[in-house]
């Protein structure tokens, strides 16, 4: 009942609809989910993505310019939210993440990152050492994520078992294809990168992670 007014997937369900039959189809989803979890498996349906590129700025006819939204089911959402709770949990139970990660976590602000940095100059300011600052931009960086790279990381941090075998099933076989108004393409399969439509599985935990 909390699911915002998102955009639908490919199969054209809304929140809304979800919403008002709520009472008779959450057994059903009770049960798709659970089995999901304990098998290790992410239904093949989940894993078509409608591409929507959003113009930005600057030449029209540069495809560089347009930002790329894809458009995952509904359904598919509910269940990535619930292993994101889940994982969530688990990576602050055992305090896995890196102390000084800011981004993408709860109760943790870039703001802080500055503030940290800011008490780290002035230190060294205080003491009379020079001060020599590195930022690194990485340039559509969740197009790139290697999947091998961070299921690896995913092992190395404990989320092993059968729920490790779900996110390997989550990242495999995906696929997509793009959109502009009626017109739409072949569908394509992905081999690296995240697959981004709003909720915090992918940007929070898994970019953390990564």
């Amino acid at each position: 009942m909390n699911l915002k007014n998102k955009s639908p997937g490919v199969d054209n369900i809304g929140p809304k609809i979800l919403k008002e039959i709520s009472s008779e189809i959450v057994p059903a989803l009770t049960y798709i989910f659970n089995l999901s979890f304990s098998a290790g498996l992410v239904p093949e349906s989940l894993k078509l993505a409608k591409v929507i590129p959003v113009f930005k700025k600057g030449d029209q006819t540069e495809p560089g310019n347009y930002r790329p939204i894809s458009l995952l089911t509904i359904i598919d959402k509910i269940l990535e939210k619930l292993m994101c709770t889940r994982l969530c949990e688990f990576l602050q139970k055992y305090k896995i993440l890196y102390e000084f990660q800011f981004g993408f976590r709860k109760h943790h602000f870039t703001v802080l990152a500055l503030l940290e940095a800011i008490d780290k100059i002035y230190q060294y300011i205080d003491k009379h050492e020079f001060v020599v600052g590195i930022y690194l931009n990485l340039q559509k960086a969740f197009d790139t994520v290697n999947h091998d790279i961070l299921l690896y990381k995913l092992q190395n941090y404990g989320i092993r078992g059968v729920i490790h075998q779900w996110f390997g099933s989550y990242l495999s076989n995906r696929k997509q294809f793009t959109c502009i108004g009626d017109t739409c393409s072949h569908t394509g399969r992905i081999t690296v990168g995240v697959p981004l439509s709003g909720f915090s599985l992918r940007t929070s935990v898994i970019y953390s992670i990564y």
